[in-house]
């Protein structure tokens, strides 16, 4: 995160109107997306549709959260230590649950694939429900540790104090250095495992099946999307390292380059999710377009009503 000092009130403004131009144009586009799950009732009864709902709106929070540190970080630098962890542990929360969800949409795709009889009796939508809270916890978890070491190795008004909020003033311990490492090592190993084995085995099937194998191709490339999806995920944790190494060859270019670490780290990956399904998904992207080409022509219906009536009410007081 850039420090206000670095920068001057131009380059400021500048890269806060780029980060909430494309925080609200991500967050536009995803809540078109869930607005269409819930106004299509095709959608509730599958898995496979319900996970990535949950993956949309975890994004849009993530996305909120993220932007508003980001802002606050110019605007208003120094506030409530309270307030401020609890932005930050919404953030870790969802920043932890997105290669978790994708681990869970990709064990999906495979048992869609791969196990097709069993498909409709393993991933129900009460079980995918129950995922999707036990994502949520997983990913909590690591926030609530966090706070928790926080709580033991300081006084209680700590919390009551004004400070600058970013990472490494909230987290600055030995022991956060020591969980970092420890929950990064666990959490990529088991999705990146997961990922790696959904893929070659939905191949497999692939070129096993003697019949029509779009299907499992549109799996593969699916998954395919996932681990780039989770590559540009895991760059928040090479940044800050990246920062520190060309920060030290450029140090007169520190605030750019920390601007686009930040970018391209936690803003772009939000990007994938609509070309993931709302994209290439014929059946969701069918019904996203006639949805809003109704509602398109339900507006001009209504315009062209108001002229009418306009131009009759015009009419009948020039008469009179």
């Amino acid at each position: 995160m850039n420090f206000t000092n670095r920068d001057d009130f131009e380059e400021a403004l500048v890269k806060n109107l780029i980060i909430v131009f494309l925080g609200i144009f991500i967050n536009c586009i995803n809540g078109i997306i869930v607005l269409t799950f819930c106004k299509n009732s095709v959608f509730h009864s599958d898995s496979r549709y319900i996970l990535y709902m949950n993956l949309v709106v975890n994004d849009m929070i993530l996305i909120c959260v993220s932007v508003t540190l980001y802002v606050l970080t110019y605007a208003y630098p120094n506030f409530n230590a309270a307030v401020c962890y609890t932005w930050s542990v919404i953030g870790s929360t969802t920043h932890m649950n997105t290669p978790i969800i994708l681990a869970g949409m990709a064990i999906e795709r495979y048992i869609a694939i791969c196990k097709p009889l069993h498909h409709a009796q393993i991933c129900t939508v009460h079980r995918t429900y129950i995922i999707i809270a036990l994502t949520w916890g997983v990913g909590f978890v690591p926030a609530l540790a966090d706070v928790i070491i926080v709580i033991a190795t300081r006084p209680i008004g700590f919390f009551s104090s004004i400070m600058f909020c970013i990472y490494l003033n909230l987290y600055n311990t030995k022991y956060h250095a020591e969980k970092v490492k420890v929950v990064q090592a666990l959490y990529m190993s088991f999705v990146w495992l997961t990922l790696i084995y959904t893929y070659f085995m939905i191949v497999r099937t692939a070129r096993a099946a003697k019949g029509d194998t779009a299907s499992a191709k549109k799996a593969q490339n699916t998954v395919l999307l996932h681990g780039a999806q989770l590559l540009l995920c895991m760059l928040s944790y090479i940044t800050p390292l990246l920062d520190i190494v060309l920060i030290s060859f450029f140090p007169i270019h520190r605030s750019k380059i920390t601007f686009l670490s930040y970018l391209i780290s936690n803003i772009m990956p939000r990007l994938l999710s609509p070309l993931i399904y709302s994209v290439r998904d014929q059946t969701f992207a069918k019904h996203m377009l006639q949805y809003y080409s109704c509602k398109v022509i339900i507006v001009k219906v209504k315009l062209k009503r108001r002229r009418l009536k306009c131009s009759s009410k015009r009419v009948c007081s020039f008469k009179g």
